[in-house]
């Protein structure tokens, strides 16, 4: 799916794989070896999720950050997320949003800060959304 992050100076053009069914979140990213530069993944959620819902790195082998994106796409968290190889899926921390979201975006780390994208931003589907306003 083509699609931007808006900010307050330009839009950035991202490639994202949509993970709208729940067995495509629980998998999210498990086992990539790499992401392109501008590739990440859309998380969908049906219902507003909890401030204390997150997401973990169980068999992801990437740092990633992401952002929680709340019911208009607009950023109201970022983290960054280190890869979690054990054995033991209980042993991998989790990463909760801190605030409620709707969705949630997964890039390589320092994707958002290298480009500027910060929480207020929002993420704009489609590329009719790359050009700056």
């Amino acid at each position: 799916m083509a699609a931007c992050f808006v900010t307050d100076n330009e839009a950035v053009p991202v490639t994202l794989e949509v993970a709208r069914e729940f067995s495509q979140r629980q998998a999210g990213l498990m086992g990539r070896e790499s992401l392109l530069e501008d590739e990440g993944m859309l998380f969908q959620y049906p219902d507003l999720q909890s401030p204390d819902r997150g997401f973990w790195m169980y068999k992801t082998l990437l740092d990633l950050d992401i952002a929680y994106l709340d019911e208009r796409g607009r950023i109201a968290s970022i983290r960054q997320m280190a890869p979690c190889v054990t054995s033991s899926a209980g042993s991998c921390p989790t990463y909760p949003a801190g605030v409620a979201f709707q969705s949630a975006v997964e890039m390589n780390q320092d994707f958002f800060s290298d480009h500027g994208i910060e929480v207020g931003d929002q993420l704009m589907t489609g590329k009719e959304h790359c050009s700056r306003p």
